[in-house]
């Protein structure tokens, strides 16, 4: 039986924390740069944690292939 292989789109956007939390980016900070104000791309730029269960799940099955 093949490898399970490890969904690429999943692994460029999340990220799975020591404590085994699934941390995503935020969103639109790269599109119409210049017109946002520095506050808001300074918003941008952090990380979050993923709030539902469920939902992480998936994404560490999509990761640990």
């Amino acid at each position: 039986m093949p490898k399970m292989k490890t969904h690429k789109g999943a692994q460029k956007r999340f990220h799975i924390t020591g404590d085994g939390k699934v941390v995503r980016t935020k969103g639109p900070k790269s599109h119409f740069r210049r017109k946002k104000t520095k506050r808001v791309k300074r918003l941008f730029g952090g990380k979050v944690d993923l709030d539902s269960a469920l939902f992480s799940k998936k994404i560490k099955s999509f990761l640990r292939r």
